[in-house]
């Protein structure tokens, strides 16, 4: 049986659609027309991604990612209407991982899939050594984040962001280079996905967000963790 996806979409077209292309990529979806039967399957029998439709009859998207994060750290892609700025970093800060503009492309669509799904599966590295950064702590084996020895509730893809700056202390790492190492793609990527991540840490674990002292912005290449 293949990977379990829950696809909580209204509009039963493109579902029918979507669906069908995926199972014929080999996964198992799961249908839900509205967030509340969406929130019922997931909770019968799981899932390994969830796809949510920003529109739904009797619940928003973000209601259902909020509701999903309380109980699970499964990854979510979010379905808009459009790339309006808003309604992306709404969703990404109610927990999304990612996010897919209608009209949806079976292909972006698969090609998203794959990478949230390998990031989900990627095995935390071995070494137990905790890293320090001002008062931040990074318990990569535990999947841990501390500030100030509170444990600081990050996102899975918040968490895989700011080990990619750990590995390399003091260096830049570019938008570009995030987005292969972290969500696994390139062509099907978007360069404020970064950002809107970038964004979120801050507001988790630096002192003052508007000026951050640990995760700076170095213009026209990219990001580095100052050590």
């Amino acid at each position: 049986m293949g990977r379990r996806i829950l696809f909580i979409e209204d509009d039963d077209h493109m579902r029918g659609v979507l669906c069908l292309s995926l199972q014929q990529e080999g996964y198992t979806v799961v249908e839900a027309r509205s967030g509340e039967e969406g929130l019922r399957r997931l909770e019968d029998g799981g899932a390994d991604m969830v796809l949510v439709d920003l529109r739904l009859p009797d619940m928003d998207g973000f209601e259902v990612t909020r509701a999903i994060r309380r109980s699970t750290n499964v990854p979510i892609a979010m379905v808009t209407a459009s790339g309006d700025t808003h309604d992306v970093v709404a969703g990404l800060e109610a927990g999304a991982d990612d996010y897919v503009v209608k009209p949806v492309v079976a292909k972006e669509l698969s090609a998203r899939i794959r990478a949230l799904l390998r990031r989900s599966a990627s095995q935390a590295a071995p070494d137990a050594t905790v890293e320090r950064f001002g008062d931040v702590e990074l318990h990569r084996e535990a999947g841990v984040v501390r500030r100030h020895g509170k444990e600081v509730p990050l996102t899975l893809t918040q968490f895989r962001v700011l080990c990619e700056l750990a590995d390399t202390p003091g260096w830049v790492v570019s938008r570009a280079q995030l987005l292969e190492r972290v969500w696994g793609y390139d062509f099907f990527g978007d360069d404020r996905l970064v950002d809107y991540h970038i964004s979120g840490l801050r507001t988790k674990i630096e002192r003052d967000p508007s000026n951050p002292e640990l995760i700076v912005t170095v213009r026209g290449l990219g990001y580095k963790l100052v050590p």
